[in-house]
């Protein structure tokens, strides 16, 4: 009897997310996306409290019909939900790759929104305080920062789609998509950076020329909760702010670097962040703040070249304005339009 001999196939290295799970002996969690599991209890926390300010904020963004707001907002936390869902999911198993790039891309680029709605508000502020004391016109302010924001977002999102897409045959493809990434994030820190310096530069000239202030707001601008939206306002900026310089360091560092795989630095400068600039964005929601007020910092590209410029004059008092709702505000006249 002859014996016949087979010859095996070659085989190959096959991908630890292929074959690995948390029961599989032969695994270690080097192979995985972590040097550790993600925690159950903390992600699925930090998911039930943006699903509810999500809920909150669809409710005061309708009532209230702050739309542009509303989409950055709700933008924002449908994105933290659907990261924090990943990190769920890597929990029960960490070495597959879909839904650590879920985590990676929403979690990375969901503060974009957060911030394009802070952005919003400036505008707004400064036409409650008085436009003349401002070195620019209030949509400056809006369509600067917004642009700014998106030029981000646009950068955040075309490096995830790379890291996505990238084959594991192609490392170095890989890497180019992150460090897109890492550039979305470090110019959002530096729009976030000129924002909190023109905010206070603002807030300067305010404090140094009382006397140019819109007489027409001094009602709202001595109500409690007017000064604690500025206050929730300053919070959530400096705290998306910390959060993206955490998350340039974290990237810049690679994924296997110490603080990609430190969950306790990340449970405290990534989901704590973005929860309590949410937070107060949502107690103190503008919608409520501004009295019936947000509107009027609405503008248009397209003007009345036959209307004149809202105007007011300094300390002017509207002591018959009761500043409850948008239905009780003073009559607009003829010469109002929106700004431009």
């Amino acid at each position: 009897m002859t014996s016949t001999s087979v010859a095996l196939a070659p085989t190959t290295t096959a991908d630890p997310s292929d074959y690995c799970t948390l029961d599989n002996p032969t695994c270690n969690l080097s192979e995985a996306n972590f040097d550790y599991i993600p925690s159950l209890a903390g992600n699925v926390t930090y998911l039930a409290f943006f699903a509810a300010i999500l809920l909150v904020q669809l409710v005061l963004g309708i009532r209230y019909k702050t739309w542009g707001f509303l989409v950055g907002m709700s933008g924002g936390l449908v994105l933290e939900i659907i990261g924090y869902v990943g990190r769920v999911q890597l929990h029960y198993n960490p070495y597959p790759f879909d839904p650590f790039l879920e985590y990676l891309i929403c979690l990375t680029i969901g503060p974009a929104f957060l911030s394009a709605a802070i952005y919003l508000c400036l505008g707004r502020i400064v036409v409650i305080y008085g436009e003349t004391i401002s070195r620019v016109k209030p949509r400056t302010y809006t369509a600067i920062f917004v642009s700014c924001d998106f030029l981000s977002l646009v950068l955040q999102a075309a490096g995830g789609g790379i890291t996505a897409t990238a084959h594991e045959s192609q490392p170095s493809l890989s890497q180019t998509g992150v460090n897109i990434m890492i550039a979305g994030l470090a110019f959002q820190v530096f729009s976030l950076f000129i924002f909190i310096c023109m905010c206070a530069e603002y807030a300067w000239r305010v404090h140094k020329n009382p006397s140019q202030l819109n007489g027409r707001f001094t009602a709202l601008r001595s109500t409690f909760m007017w000064k604690a939206f500025l206050a929730a306002l300053s919070l959530a900026t400096l705290t998306i702010f910390i959060r993206c310089c955490y998350r340039v360091a974290e990237l810049k560092g690679g994924f296997s670097g110490s603080l990609a795989n430190n969950q306790t630095l990340f449970l405290i400068f990534e989901g704590p962040m973005i929860i309590v600039a949410c937070a107060a964005l949502t107690i103190f929601h503008p919608g409520v703040c501004f009295k019936g007020y947000w509107g009027e910092g609405n503008f248009s590209f397209k003007t009345n070249k036959n209307a004149n410029r809202r105007s007011y004059e300094p300390n002017q008092k509207w002591n018959d304005v009761e500043l409850t709702s948008a239905d009780e505000m003073p009559p607009k006249t003829a010469s109002t339009i929106n700004y431009n």
